[in-house]
């Protein structure tokens, strides 16, 4: 009977055995099924596999282990369920209802939901919940005239830009890591989003801002300092001691820049000396003052440099003063000490003068000291020489490496190849800046170094890869978790770093799938071993915003709108990231305002300005809650600003000066972008008042050209639109054929290289009314072409329209067609109705006549009311371009330039009726402006835009000449 037990025993466990091995073989199956057809959803991550499964049939447990493909995508806590749900519908019926987990990466897919999207309990190893730094900001901009709450207030963050300009050692040249691509190359491109878009959006929000690449486009550089014997220039620094504080020289050696190239290893901040004053609680007591020698007008970012001594204080005074008044920082000199140290850009004039400084005050709340060395104006030009030569560009081209020595980092930060090895120093040093700045601070404790307390990073690259058939390449994340046991400095689980690239691939194809008619690719999350994203001692991603090799992903990159939509969605990403670390509510800034004018008061000398806040669809707590008027007097620079609480103010003004504005809208998570510029005037002695419509809104990408066979960028035909300037552009592209796809399609010259193109900055306003001023007994206001177009501002109230289009024309961008139209139906009907009640229209732009000629209708209005008809578009060689009439010779740029925007094919327009010619293009005699002086009113149109005539007393010249033809007696204006 025993026997026969036992041997039913066997039996069955033989039977069991082969039944466990079958089901385990049927849910292999079914699973490397599920994962080979795995297709996430918006995410294209390529093909996933089954590495393995484990079945315990006693315990009731299932473990399945994807391979790594399948952890690149997005975890959310409903994209894990349905994984599960639809796991479980494909498994064999005995082990249908076993407890499932799925693990890839070694980790399961609920630990891979990144805390910001978690419906519970959060990851603490992840947060920064127990990291806390309570000392002041780095720097902190006190004169800013509102208050961030739920911002970026008191956060510090690191983000750079890409590769740059670098010595190819075994080439004995300087030259880019990437090709000329479409018009650019990653080292330019990156930083056309990093620099005019990204940062300012980050600084908004009241963070501070390092990047280990030079930030200014300012190829001038002035270092005012105390030890500065060289006497080359008129700059001037100057010591004023008090009865309790005098300025003494420090122990530690400081900046003193002995020569103008430097060599490898040599480190200015240890050539000099600092000098250092004992604090005082009482204002203007002891001064350090550093009086640069400005070469030329314009904006310059103003560093300065100290020691961090034993007594430093957190609160050491900073006075900028500068065109538009004076801004007041206080910077915390207990750390950062011994490098360049960003205030602010700032607007100077030409030479030395009283009104163009830096004050340091021995002023403070706390008992110490603080420091005085050097103060630095501008970016400047490269100066480090490698193989004994530099790189010919300004110094924000450059690659890191030269940025760091020159910032005072120490040998081992910006070379590890001991100058063998440039490029690879060059991608090391980004990171070990970080990591050297916020070495000491609670985010990097134990490593030596500055004691900044940075707590993220950011790498923002374009990718290689191309395809063929039109469609977008997209954006790639990337992070590295495998490295230091996985924790991060503070001890941070680095998977910090993963949910924190999650947040940007998702903010950026949502925002742009939103915002463009465009279906942006969002590709893998690389768990891998990178440079950028395994040595900083903080969490750190790399994002490979898209590929700068295939056309589809550039006719979208080189749009202005596209780079501010992307920017933004990146500083969101950061916003909500770093928020989340810290269990904090965040506020996403607002955007720009728009319907912007300016009118005469009720009361004598007043001006009454209004504006409208704009809602941000795609971010609900982007609402404006006030705003902030910043106001410019002459040819000065904007002041600190007001703020206001409604979409409205009235400011007293006084007659003889031209006034200027900018409108920003603010709420507790900081500062929009401001508005367009407006001016206004006020004649001593009015005897008609002019009316100026800003029209010109454009930003664009360069011409386009999409035919089966070519695909690029045509340069030659319109170089496009940037929004304020271009450092993106490398040289026109040489090569079309499609056929070259991934070969040489795309390449370009270099003949842009180190220029900042000029683009669109949204002031023309104050050149029209600069000019219309000089006339004399003429007064101004101004507004946007949208206050016209909805009804606010009435036209018939001014006896004189002038409006400016610039470049203004449909422009065939992917996600607006019609956007930039230069007279759209509403504005036709209110100029329609302008001109029949007897006013007198000046209008100017380039492409007033070819952007109209699309319609019968439109044809009608520019023939039939505004009295002219298109004639062909100009073709010709040449820097500039030069037109007659009115008694004058004058030029405008046709080319790419520093200066002002290009008008690289101006229309040539035809009067109709009884309109006459007035101005000629020289060369061809075309017609470049029409008049007509009929019954009830009169019009002056110009077929290229006033504002880019070159010279000041020609734009006068011309504007008299109109305004007197305006007027009865018909004075100054002939037929050609």
């Amino acid at each position: 009977m025993k026997k026969l037990y036992l041997s039913i025993l066997f039996l069955l466990a033989g039977v069991g055995s082969v039944f466990s091995q079958d089901v385990e073989q049927a849910v292999r199956e079914r699973l490397q099924t599920f994962f080979q057809t795995y297709i996430p959803v918006n995410v294209n991550i390529g093909t996933c596999r089954l590495d393995s499964v484990l079945i315990d049939f006693h315990r009731k447990t299932i473990r399945i282990y994807a391979d790594n493909t399948f952890s690149y995508q997005p975890f959310r806590p409903e994209t894990v369920n349905r994984i599960y749900r639809d796991i479980k519908e494909i498994l064999p019926g005995p082990v249908t209802y076993f407890d499932i987990t799925v693990f890839t990466d070694g980790h399961s897919i609920n630990e891979l939901i990144p805390n910001t999207y978690r419906n519970g309990k959060k990851d603490k190893s992840r947060l920064f919940t127990d990291i806390h730094y309570k000392d002041a900001p780095w720097v902190t901009r006190t004169s800013r005239p509102f208050e961030i709450t739920r911002g970026l207030e008191g956060r510090h963050i690191a983000l750079w830009q890409s590769h740059g300009k670098y010595y190819i050692n075994n080439k004995d040249k300087w030259g880019w890591q990437r090709p000329r691509l479409f018009c650019t190359s990653e080292d330019q491109f990156t930083q056309s989003f990093i620099l005019p878009y990204l940062i300012p959006m980050l600084e908004n929000a009241g963070a501070n801002v390092f990047t280990p690449r030079e930030r200014d486009t300012q190829k001038q550089e002035i270092i005012v300092d105390n030890d500065d014997n060289r006497n080359t220039t008129n700059s001037l620094y100057l010591e004023v001691k008090s009865r309790k504080a005098q300025w003494e020289k420090t122990a530690l050696p400081g900046f003193a820049q002995q020569k103008r190239i430097y060599t490898e290893g040599e480190n200015p901040f240890h050539d000099g000396t600092a000098r250092f004053a004992q604090t005082e609680k009482k204002k203007n007591k002891a001064f350090a003052e550093w009086v640069p020698d400005i070469p030329e007008t314009g904006e310059y970012a103003v560093y300065v440099s100290y020691q961090s001594l034993p007594n430093s204080v957190s609160d050491a005074k900073y006075l900028v003063f500068h065109n538009g008044g004076v801004a007041e920082f206080k910077v915390n000199q207990r750390i950062g000490g011994g490098t360049w140290v960003y205030l602010g850009t700032f607007t100077f004039d030409k030479g030395s003068n009283d009104y163009g400084m830096v004050v340091l005050s021995n002023e403070s709340r706390e008992k110490g000291m603080v420091c005085a060395d050097a103060v630095r104006f501008g970016g400047g030009m490269g100066n480090i020489a490698r193989g004994g030569q530099v790189s010919g560009l300004p110094r924000y081209l450059e690659g890191a490496r030269y940025s760091a020595q020159w910032a005072g980092m120490p040998y081992p930060v910006y070379t590890g190849y001991k100058g063998q090895n440039d490029l690879s120093d060059d991608i090391n040093v980004r990171s070990r800046t970080i990591n050297y700045l916020s070495g000491g601070s609670v985010f990097n404790p134990k490593e030596p170094g500055l004691g900044v307390p940075l707590e993220m990073s950011m790498a923002l690259h374009s990718d290689a890869g191309f395809r063929t058939d039109d469609r977008i390449v997209g954006t790639l994340g990337i992070y590295t978790t495998h490295f230091n046991d996985g924790k991060l400095a503070a001890g941070t689980n680095r998977y910090a770093s993963r949910d924190l690239a999650d947040l940007f691939l998702t903010r950026l194809q949502q925002d742009i799938r939103s915002t463009f008619n465009a279906d942006w690719t969002r590709r893998s999350m690389w768990n891998r071993n990178y440079s950028e994203t395994r040595l900083p001692a903080v969490p750190s991603t790399i994002v490979e915003l898209l590929s700068h090799q295939n056309f589809a992903d550039m006719r979208l990159g080189h749009d202005p709108k596209f780079k501010f939509t992307a920017s933004r969605a990146l500083y969101k990403s950061i916003l909500q990231y770093i928020c989340t670390q810290h269990n904090k509510e965040y506020a996403v800034q607002p955007l720009p305002v728009n319907n912007f004018s300016v009118r005469f008061g009720k009361k004598k000398n007043t001006l009454e300005l209004s504006w409208q806040g704009v809602d941000d669809p795609l971010e609900p707590t982007a609402t404006p809650r006030e705003y902030i008027v910043y106001t410019r007097i002459g040819r000065g620079g904007f002041d600190n600003g007001v703020r206001v609480s409604n979409p409205f103010h009235t400011l007293k003004i006084e007659p003889g000066i031209v006034y200027s504005f900018k409108v920003t809208a603010v709420n507790r998570g900081g500062e929009s972008f401001p508005s367009e510029i407006l001016a206004a005037y006020k004649s001593k002695h009015e005897k008609a008042r002019v009316l100026i419509i800003n029209g010109f809104d454009r930003i664009s990408s360069p011409a386009v050209i999409n035919t089966p066979d070519e695909a690029g960028f045509d340069l030659t035909k319109d170089p496009g639109v940037p929004y304020l300037y271009d450092i993106s552009l490398c040289g026109s592209q040489l090569n079309f054929d499609r056929k070259e796809a991934g070969k040489r399609l795309g390449e370009s010259g270099n003949e842009y290289e180190g220029i900042k193109i000029a683009g669109n900055t949204f002031d023309y306003p104050f050149i029209h009314g600069k000019a219309i001023q000089t006339v004399g007994g003429y007064s101004f206001t101004s507004c946007s072409d949208e206050a016209v177009e909805n009804g606010s501002v009435a036209l018939e109230e001014y006896p004189i329209a002038d409006y400016i289009l610039g470049l203004e024309k449909t422009d065939g961008n992917l996600s607006r067609a019609t956007y930039y139209k230069t007279f759209s139906s509403s504005m036709q009907r209110a100029l329609t109705a302008y001109c029949q009640s007897g006013g007198n229209l000046l209008v100017s732009g380039a492409y007033i006549g070819s952007d109209m000629n699309d319609s019968q209708g439109n044809r009608e209005f520019t023939q039939n009311i505004l009295k002219y008809r298109f004639d062909s578009s100009l073709q010709v060689s040449g820097e500039h371009i030069g037109i007659q009439g009115l008694g004058r010779i004058l030029s405008i740029p046709r080319l790419p330039n520093e200066r002002a925007y290009p008008v690289t094919t101006p229309d040539c327009i035809r009067p109709m009726a009884t309109a006459f010619p007035v101005m000629t293009y020289t060369g061809g005699n075309l017609p470049a402006a029409v008049a007509y002086k009929g019954n009830d009113y009169r019009t002056f149109i110009m077929s290229f835009p006033f504002e880019s005539i070159r010279e000041e007393a020609g734009r006068t010249a011309v504007m008299a000449s109109i305004l007197h033809f305006f007027s009865a007696d018909n004075a100054g204006v002939h037929r050609e």
